[in-house]
């Protein structure tokens, strides 16, 4: 089973290294797709560094958000199964295993990683924490699901799941997006307790209540409307290729086409 692990990346100079190091620790068969969507503090400098082999490097020529990103990624997934692992440290690609297994077992098509489900997690922010619950009810009610984290960064796929929809929204809408289109799917869905190791303002983190109150927005959007199977075609982007004993080239990708 080969997995396809697509990263979304935005200003993450600071960690990019490391969790790439990570991922690639993982022993399994896999590819790592790694979308870069815009970023102006230097990663996208260590990204050429890091494109070859098992990783490819593709690159948005501006911000666009994390369901674009992800758009991106997944019409260029080779693997059995699809793991999306943010950029930053606050989810440990040690999880994934564990994540895994349901799908290897053949008994899910989906999994979300939980961190309310009793691993070991940074304690912060009480608003942030209710927020996420409340999000995760609301869905829950439009779904008819019983998840404890909808919100989560990690959700794996068969890809075939992933063939049948069509992602919308550019932004963190993605969350709720996805979650009711597998449930209106009937796909088979597991939770796995995961770690977290959440980040301050300070230290980086980019989601803000604005995006709250977009989520509520594409709870109830995406509730009231069939699913939409049709993939669109990818925007124009660009990928590292590197080339044998020479520096790594940009070669354009033509979504069009």
């Amino acid at each position: 089973m080969k997995l396809s692990i697509v990263m979304p990346v935005y200003n993450e100079a600071a960690s990019i290294r490391e969790v790439v190091k990570r991922v690639q620790g993982l022993p399994h068969a896999k590819e790592i797709i790694i979308v870069d969507d815009g970023s102006l503090d230097g990663t996208r400098d260590i990204l050429r560094e890091l494109a070859g082999g098992e990783v490819r490097v593709f690159f948005h020529g501006s911000n666009r958000g994390k369901g674009a990103a992800l758009r991106t990624a997944f019409a260029h997934v080779q693997g059995d199964v699809v793991v999306i692992q943010d950029a930053d440290l606050e989810y440990n690609p040690r999880d994934i295993p564990a994540l895994l297994a349901p799908i290897e077992r053949g008994e899910a098509d989906v999994v979300f990683g939980s961190r309310f489900l009793g691993g070991p997690h940074r304690v912060l922010n009480f608003w942030h924490y209710v927020g996420n619950r409340m999000l995760t009810l609301l869905s829950n009610m439009c779904t008819n699901l019983n998840l404890t984290d909808m919100e989560t960064g990690y959700k794996l796929f068969r890809r075939e799941v992933l063939a049948q929809i069509e992602v919308e929204c550019d932004r963190f809408g993605f969350e709720p997006e996805i979650t009711a289109k597998v449930a209106q799917l009937r796909c088979r869905i597991y939770e796995q307790p995961i770690s977290y190791a959440g980040r301050d303002y300070d230290q980086g983190k980019k989601i803000t209540w604005r995006d709250g109150v977009a989520a509520l927005y594409h709870i109830a959007r995406f509730s009231v409307r069939g699913r939409r199977v049709r993939r669109a075609a990818p925007a124009a982007v660009e990928e590292i290729t590197p080339r044998p004993a020479q520096a790594p080239v940009v070669r354009r990708i033509d979504g069009e086409r």
